[in-house]
């Protein structure tokens, strides 16, 4: 997966084909009484789901949760419009839902997706002083902007930022 994030199709290709059988036998065996067409519609959204989402698996941590996690939550979805009641035991997954202690890996990031799409100065200013931590002080000299003028910046950069959250909805 981390090969295919970069641009490799051709591996990208092969790591969803060798996937496939895995999330049959998945569904297989959470789905009995089912037909076989149905299982294969959800093997397939199942794919489609890690295709879409593949950009908010984070390559720090292991890929099989993360697509046992899209396969169960599409397994659950299949059941629900099929009107059944569901169980899925999550025994064997218990290991992985305990999240270490300490701040959202994928935080920064996604902060630093909306701040690329500020005016130069406003992303480094909001980089200096959120990303990176660093006081008025020394993001003033950085920036060459005095006290005054770093908090009016700020209140600036902000705004803009609240603009484009307001328009992308998020």
């Amino acid at each position: 997966m981390r090969s295919a994030l970069r641009g490799d199709a051709e591996t990208y290709q092969r790591l969803l084909t060798e996937m496939a059988p895995v999330l049959r036998g998945i569904v297989r065996a959470r789905a009995s009484g089912m037909d076989l067409d149905w299982c294969e519609d959800v093997v397939q959204d199942s794919l489609m789901a890690i295709h879409l989402k593949r950009g908010t698996w984070d390559p720090t941590q292991p890929l099989r949760p993360w697509v046992y996690a899209i396969a169960r939550h599409k397994l659950v979805d299949a059941f629900r419009r099929k009107g059944r009641a569901v169980h899925v035991p999550v025994d064997e997954f218990i290991d992985q839902f305990e999240a270490e202690p300490g701040a959202d890996p994928l935080e920064n990031r996604d902060a630093e997706i909306l701040i690329d799409r500020l005016p130069e100065r406003d992303a480094a200013l909001l980089r200096c002083l959120a990303l990176e931590e660093r006081g008025n002080e020394e993001c003033g000299r950085r920036l060459g902007l005095a006290p005054g003028a770093l908090r009016v910046a700020l209140h600036r950069a902000l705004k803009r930022l609240a603009v484009i959250r307001k328009e992308e909805g998020l």
